[in-house]
């Protein structure tokens, strides 16, 4: 069993910062990849960021130049910085983990709102 444990959601005015934090945990083969999804009310998931096993990044344009995405190995960690965040960023984010077998695993989700 693999969990993923959530964290640093909540309510920011526009121009804020929020870090949000995602570790995993249990029966996990090597991680591959770890990123980040959010969705909007409404509207489907779409990606925000990705960092490989080897360190390389992936982001969204809409969020370039304002989140940054940071993996920590030893602890199968993965955060995402956000600066200068936007109501048009107000959605539940999903952590997302690819092992190296190519499992996938999901967070529960954590709710970021972002007023103006």
């Amino acid at each position: 069993q693999v969990q993923l444990v959530e964290s640093g959601g909540g309510l920011v005015q526009a121009g804020g910062s929020l870090t949000l934090s995602c570790a995993a945990s249990g029966s996990i083969v090597s991680i591959n990849r770890m990123g980040w999804y959010r969705q909007a009310a409404g509207k489907q998931r779409d990606l925000v960021a990705t960092v490989s096993s080897g360190g390389r990044t992936n982001y969204a344009d809409s969020v370039k130049d304002r989140f940054t995405i940071y993996r920590d190995n030893a602890k199968n960690t993965v955060l995402l910085q956000m600066n200068n965040l936007k109501p048009e960023d107000t959605a539940v984010y999903y952590c997302n983990v690819l092992s190296m077998n190519f499992r996938e695993y999901w967070g529960q989700g954590t709710q970021v709102t972002v007023s103006s």
